[in-house]
This record gives structure tokens, sequence and C-alpha cells, in this order.
């Protein structure tokens, strides 16, 4: 029963291997960048609003295409999740 559902949460329809991240990942790899970064520069200046909005939009990117095209059901909801975080962050950041 157990690896029934392993196989149903990460196992690729297509090719039927288990798949649980995926490398190279460009908009992963660009938002950790982002945060990386923002540990260089002062909290309260422009360049560290700046890289927090560009963080939200890799973030927003991936997530996206994970929950419109993930393999797995696995990957569709870590793309939910990820929307889930950078709405939030954006109504943390306006508010």
């Amino acid at each position: 029963m157990l690896r029934r559902h392993i196989d149903w949460w990460f196992r690729d329809r297509r090719t039927g291997r288990i798949v649980v991240m995926q490398l190279p990942n460009l908009p992963i790899v660009l938002w950790l960048m982002t945060v990386v970064a923002r540990w260089l520069v002062a909290p309260d200046s422009s360049a560290h609003a700046a890289l927090a909005w560009a963080g939200s939009l890799t973030l927003g990117w991936w997530a996206i295409d994970e929950l419109v095209r993930g393999l797995n059901p696995w990957r569709r909801a870590l793309g939910f999740v990820g929307c889930v975080v950078v709405i939030v962050g954006i109504v943390g950041r306006l508010t």
C-alpha cells in the first residue's frame, strides 16, 4: 500500500521514473541568488527591496511552472505551496 502511494506521488507519468527534484532548475537558482544577494546589501536599501521583488518573481515563475507542468502530484503540490508563499510574501510587502 505504501509503495502505491509513493508511486502515485513521485512517479513521472511519462517515463515511469521516480522524480523528486530536477537539476538544473533555473528559476530556483535565480531565486537562491536573490536570497544570497539580499544578505549582502543593507536591509533598508532600495537594492534590498529590488532583490526581494526579483526573488518573488523568480519563485513565482518556478511555482507556476511546477503547478501547471509538474511531472507528478508531488511537484504540482510543491508548485501550489510555492504560489501561496509568493502571494503571502507580496501581500506582506505591500501592507
